[in-house]
Parts: C-alpha cells; structure tokens; sequence
C-alpha cells in the first residue's frame, strides 16, 4: 500500500499542478482493480483485459446499446438468401494507429489470424462445436468481406460481437512482431494503446485520426468521441487505497464499486455516483430435481413469500432495479410481457405448501461473502421465508466452492449471479438445458428448450420478440428459479468528470470530458 500512495504522489504531482489551465492537455485518471492478463483482444483474456481493449479495437459489428448489432468497421452488410453468406460493406474513412487505410484484405488477415490462435478464447463459437462454422473468409474487392458459413446461423454476429471475443477487432499486421509472436494491439478505436508498465498502468492516447460515426453514443458502436488527450489506467486492487486516491484527486474515475461501499459516497458533492443495469442476473437458483423442491407448489409458495422489490432495494442498498425476466431491463426485447412477474403474496403461501405437501423439511440457502448482494439476498430471503412457515438455514460458502456446486447441481437454493450476457438468448442459454447433458441447467423443460433453439435460428425483429414472449410466460409458469434484477455497475467520479458511465460491465472511455 505504500508503495501505491508513492506512485500516485509522484505520478500525479504534475497532473494535480497544473491542471487548472485551460491550455494543459486534459488527462484522465481511471483506476483499474487488476493487471491486463493480455494485449491481444479474445486472447488470455479475463473481463478487465475486455474492458480496456474494447477502446482500442473494433470489429466489422458491434453492439448497440440495447443489445442489438449495428454497423462498426462495415457500413453495412448483406446475409445471402440460404443464411450461409454474410457479405460486409467496409467504411472507406478508417485508418488504423499506424495510418494505414483499412482494407478487405488486411481484415480477412486478421480473422484468419485470430481464429488460427490456438489460445483464442471464442473458437467453440465458429468452428462449428457451438454453431456454425466459418467455412471461408474472401475478400473480392478492397471494401468487401465475405464470410461464408457451413450452416445458417442467426447468432454469428452477435457471437463475433461479444466482448469475451474481443468484438474480433481488426488488427493491423504490424500487431505482431517480425517472428508472428504478438507484440502490441494496432488497431482502429478511438483510443491508443501507448505503453504499458505492467503491474502499475496502462497509457492510452487520443487517436487524433479517429473518425466517429453516428450522432450519439450506442453500446460499443455509434458515436467514439474522444474529449481528452489521453487516459492513465492505474493498476489499483485495493478498494480503500481507490476512493483515498479519487479524494485525493489522484484518481479522477473508479469504474466498479460495491454498492455498499458507494452508497458511502453518494451525498457527497465532491463525487457521482452512476448505477447502471447490465445483462448480468441476480437470482436465487431453485433445484428443481430436489425432493422438497421438485414440486412446482412448493416454488411457487417459495416465490410468493418474497418481497422481490424490497429485497433488491436492500441487496443493492437502493441502486437496483427489480426484473423478473432473463431479457435485460436495456434490451430491446423488454417489452410490457417480459414485465409480467410472480406478486407477493403472503395470503397464498399456506395453500401451496399444503398442495405441496410440505411438512417442515430443512431448505438450505448456499451463498458467499465474496459478492455482498447474494450475502444480502440469502439473509432477507431466509427471513421472508421463516416468516411464511418456511424452515430455511444459510450456507456461507468460499465462492470457489459455491461455484463448483453450482456447476455439479449440488444445492437446494443458491443466491447466485450470472455475469453479463450481451442478448437474451445468451441468458436463456445460460440456465436452459437438459440437467442430464449439463450440470449447471436450472430450467430443464423440453418445450423451453425447443424455444430457446428457435430464438437462436431466428434473426433479429418480431419473430424473435414474440419466442422471447413466450419464454417468459412459461418461465413464470413453471418457476425453475426466481430472477431478482440485472446485475449492477455502480461506478464513482469526481464531480468535475461529466459523460462517464459504466456500460455493460466495461469501461467506456469515449465522451467523457474533464470539466475546466
């Protein structure tokens, strides 16, 4: 910890001097909890490494804001009658760091490269084990791309827009050293990769020759603007050393913060607080093969003792927002049915642990203390339960343990968060199978399944809204487990920082300003 405080005494002296003149390049100073497991987007990769190349990279699509594709590198695209061909337009004003032009060739290069990575973290997703597989990659002019597919597939661009795939950046040759190895990401985002001194920062730079599309912000597509000259990630893993450096002013943005931890600092005017909706999941896992619980009734009477609202409110002290359905509250497809939840409802539950037939029999609760909103969840649902005649005990696990009986099916109820998934039917994928052929499958109906096959083969529009419909009208129904909210970003800045928000888990460096 010393050594921290030196760092940042040092590092930022001159920052902190002078950056009261209107004429100093504007810096911004961001805290980041861990190194960079790698510089090579979809490679060695974890979220923080997502997180920071996602400003430096783009791919030919990207996602918008409400989980949809939209245009990044390609204007535009064309998908051939049978599905199987995927024909992108590429924009003809992109340069990468290094000034040279974009141009069809140099993208089919790096696909192909990336894909040929045996350390590529997304193969499963194009070689055909998880879906169609990338049969060939042309390109017949310098502005096209041709992508042919072994099967049609109404996933792949989401697929290749997922940030665990690096969104498959297009990356300049020169990425790579003179022996293949890699060497440093050249690619064309609004931001650049400059130097990085592992284990304390990482510097990037405005790129000055950056071209933004679109008139305003949308998911990692849509307007890039970069409003300072160039940003410090500081390597900071500890909590309380972060928000002594961000009221120091050595730090001037903290991008994740436990709820708990900024509520601390939500009335004070120095600082703002943003809580922002992601496509992760806040539950509590019901297992439906459990004798207690294979019984829809006795669900159903589990989910009608709890104040669902009242519980995210306190989980999240204050900063979640309730929702019921696996289709993200920011998701195009959350319309007035993915609205539709189980009502508390008190009165009911002693006719349904009749029908249940309950006797009293012990339910146990796993949780851990890693994540404080599932330590939260599991204490007020143990005490709306006991409540409703409910005899339920708490098992504070190690997360790693949690985890791994999460992963083999060994639980009776689980307080449990799923990490961010980008489109609805990634979350359905998530909890929906046979928990024969997986051991971590919640919901194991045959007819969810046939309809979550068909949300996967069906392209974006009214079709798919209308399978989403569906799917959450027979989750509600059969009360596989309780979906409580979307996960939360809740990140803190000083006051003078304006546009900053976390976005879907990651850092979105592009239109914040540091204000004079």
């Amino acid at each position: 910890m010393k050594k921290n405080a030196l760092w940042f005494h040092f590092a930022f002296a001159g920052s902190v001097l002078f950056g009261a003149s209107p004429l100093c390049a504007q810096t911004l100073n961001v805290q980041i909890s861990a190194d960079l497991r790698s510089s090579e987007p979809g490679v060695n990769r974890d979220s923080l490494s997502d997180s920071v190349m996602m400003n430096i990279g783009e791919g030919l699509v990207a996602f918008g804001e409400g989980g949809d594709i939209k245009p990044m590198l390609a204007k535009s695209w064309d998908v051939s009658d049978n599905g199987t061909t995927y024909t992108f337009h590429l924009r003809d004003d992109v340069v990468f760091h290094n000034g040279a032009p974009l141009t069809a060739a140099i993208a089919k290069q790096s696909l192909n490269t990336l894909r040929a990575t045996p350390a590529f973290n997304c193969a499963s997703f194009f070689d055909g084990s998880r879906g169609a597989a990338i049969e060939k990659i042309e390109a017949p002019d310098p502005q096209t791309v041709v992508i042919s597919l072994s099967k049609p597939d109404a996933m792949f661009l989401k697929y290749t827009a997922q940030s665990q795939c690096g969104g498959m950046a297009i990356m300049h040759p020169d990425s790579f050293a003179k022996d293949g190895t890699w060497d440093h990401p050249i690619g064309t985002g609004p931001f650049v990769f400059d130097k990085w001194t592992r284990g304390e920062r990482i510097h990037l730079t405005k790129f000055k020759d950056y071209n933004p599309v679109g008139d305003k912000i949308d998911g990692y597509a849509g307007r890039k603007e970069v409003l300072v000259d160039d940003v410090n990630l500081i390597v900071t893993p500890d909590k309380s050393t972060a928000v002594a450096a961000l009221r120091s002013g050595d730090l001037d943005i903290l991008p994740y913060l436990p709820p708990s931890e900024a509520k601390n600092l939500m009335n004070d005017p120095a600082f703002k607080v943003v809580a922002e909706p992601h496509g992760g999941m806040i539950t509590l896992l019901m297992q439906t093969t459990d004798p207690v619980l294979s019984s829809r009734e006795m669900r159903l009477a589990i989910a009608k003792s709890l104040d669902i609202p009242q519980i995210v409110d306190a989980a999240t002290n204050g900063l979640g927002t309730p929702n019921a359905s696996l289709v993200a509250t920011r998701s195009v497809y959350h319309d007035a049915i993915q609205d539709k939840r189980i009502d508390y409802a008190p009165q009911d539950v002693a006719g349904l642990l009749k029908a249940a037939e309950y006797k009293g029999q012990e339910i146990v609760i796993q949780t851990n203390r890693r994540n404080p909103i599932n330590e939260n969840v599991a204490i007020i649902s143990q005490a709306m339960l006991q409540m409703n005649g409910i005899n339920v005990r708490i098992e504070v696990l190690e997360w790693a343990t949690q985890l791994d009986r999460f992963r083999n099916g060994k639980y009776q109820l689980s307080a449990f968060n799923y990490s961010n998934r980008a489109d609805p039917a990634l979350a359905y994928s998530a909890v929906t199978a046979s928990k024969k052929d997986r051991g971590s499958a919640i919901w194991d109906n045959p007819q969810a399944i046939a309809l979550l096959n068909d949300v996967l083969q069906t392209p974006d529009g009214p079709k798919r809204q209308a399978l989403f419909d569906q799917l959450h009208e027979l989750f509600l129904h059969d009360v596989p487990m309780l979906m409580l909210a979307n996960g939360i970003d809740v990140s803190v800045t000083n006051a003078n920082i304006e546009g900053y928000r976390t976005w879907n888990g990651f850092t979105r460096l592009w239109g914040v300003a540091v204000k004079k």
